[in-house]
């Protein structure tokens, strides 16, 4: 069973930096698109950022661009999302996610683009 598994949320200080990862297990996601999103309390999830299969291209919310980076090692099966400058208000829960099948982006700024969902990171940013 496909499997996508968060890891490295935590408390900060704000203007520190984490290290998000996503383990992923029961399939190679290699040739996935892989995206972050984020969920704030009492506010929809947002697009944080996401990565090409071929690592080719990145994409980032205006949120965070230029504070975070997102990147991928396929023989490990594994996304990461450093994170620094960090903000109060990027206190959220951290969701990592994979394309609904392979080789497919849709529109990656859209949770409906992807089919495989991690259960969650919790980052809390104090200020």
């Amino acid at each position: 069973q496909e499997q996508l598994v968060e890891s490295g949320g935590g408390l900060v200080q704000a203007g520190g930096s984490l290290r998000l990862s996503c383990a992923a297990s029961g399939r190679s996601f290699a040739s996935y698109f892989m995206g972050w999103f984020r969920q704030a309390p009492g506010k929809e999830r947002e697009f944080v950022a996401a990565i090409s299969w071929s690592n080719s291209a990145t994409y980032y919310s205006d949120s965070v661009k230029g504070r975070f980076t997102i990147s991928r090692d396929n023989a490990k099966n594994t996304v990461y999302l450093q994170m620094n400058s960090l903000k109060p208000e990027d206190t959220a829960v951290y969701y990592c996610a994979a394309g609904v099948r392979p080789y497919y982006s849709g529109d990656y700024y859209r949770d409906t683009s992807y089919g495989y969902w991690g259960q969650g990171t919790q980052v809390t940013v104090s200020s």
